[in-house]
């Protein structure tokens, strides 16, 4: 660490650890499993790259990224979060929810693939999803996962493979728009913005399985 708070409290020692700027974004980009160093600029796209290679060497000295290389025939080198690191995923959500509830946040500010996994994971609320199942392949700017819903229980992996009962295929602005900007989904069906393969009632039911938290009161 190259600088630090010298203070004992852990709040303050755990932003020594992460508390750079762009530090915990290198985290949340890792969040969903191993990724390039080109793939994990991808999702910052406003970091320099040499600070991102910076924050991975300090995040890996500190034990919470670790680098390793992929079998053959990829044998690419990835980073990836250590257990420890992944330890962080409660604590990343927390705050983004949190975050989500400012009157000041930016919600119509691009978002990242894995952010908006992420924030599906952090407001999935399990009451709207009662006697809801259904499994989805969700095809967003490249990158694929399967979302599986089952009532009260949300999963989402990234994965390429395996069954789906509906499949969608999204630029990541227009599945958030649906999601979060009031954007209507049949709308963006028929104009070609998300394709949808499947029954589209399942896809509008996960649409709404996702509500922000009320927004926090301002002063005065």
């Amino acid at each position: 660490m190259k600088r630090t708070y010298a203070d004992g409290c852990g709040t303050a020692h755990a932003l020594d650890l992460v508390g750079e700027r762009w530090a915990l974004l290198v985290v949340r980009e890792l969040l969903l499993g191993p990724k390039r160093f080109t793939d994990l600029r991808r999702g910052l796209p406003g970091a320099a790259p040499n600070v991102v290679a910076q924050r991975l060497r300090d995040l890996e000295a500190v034990g919470l990224v670790r680098r390793r290389t992929l079998p053959p025939p990829a044998a690419s080198k990835v980073y990836e979060l250590t257990e420890w690191g992944q330890e962080l995923e409660p604590v990343i959500r927390a705050l983004g929810k949190w975050g989500s509830r400012s009157p000041y946040a930016q919600h119509d500010a691009p978002l990242s693939v894995d952010s908006l996994v992420l924030a599906m994971r952090t407001m999935f609320e399990p009451a709207r999803a009662a006697g809801f199942t259904t499994t989805l392949a969700l095809r967003i700017d490249g990158d694929e996962f399967r979302v599986r819903v089952d009532g009260e229980d949300f999963h989402v992996e990234r994965s390429a493979t395996g069954p789906a009962d509906v499949t969608v295929t999204a630029p990541v602005a227009a599945l958030d728009g649906v999601i979060w900007g009031g954007a209507d989904l049949d709308d963006a069906v028929r104009t070609g913005k998300i394709a949808v393969d499947g029954d589209l009632a399942s896809v509008r039911r996960f649409a709404e399985l996702f509500p922000l938290p009320a927004t926090a009161p301002t002063a005065g």
